[in-house]
């Protein structure tokens, strides 16, 4: 499942980039996908937002049985 993440988190990553950020792939555990953001997205306001309806739906889009995305 790691490298099926890593693809999507791929796809993901040029419009994260575009705005100085990026996203880290620190473990998959169980369903739990947890990252860190990097760069401006590491302290935006809309980080959560940007988790949450962005990283997180793509993933559970492409990945089934995905349980969730947290920062760590």
């Amino acid at each position: 499942m790691k490298e099926k993440v890593e693809e999507v988190l791929d796809k993901i990553r040029p419009m994260l980039q575009r705005d100085g950020g990026d996203v880290e792939l620190v473990e998959v555990d169980d369903g739990t996908v947890k990252v860190r953001l990097t760069g401006a997205c590491g302290g935006c306001p809309m980080a959560t937002m940007t988790l949450k309806k962005g990283i997180e739906e793509k993933l559970k889009e492409e990945i089934p049985g995905l349980k969730e995305v947290v920062a760590v």
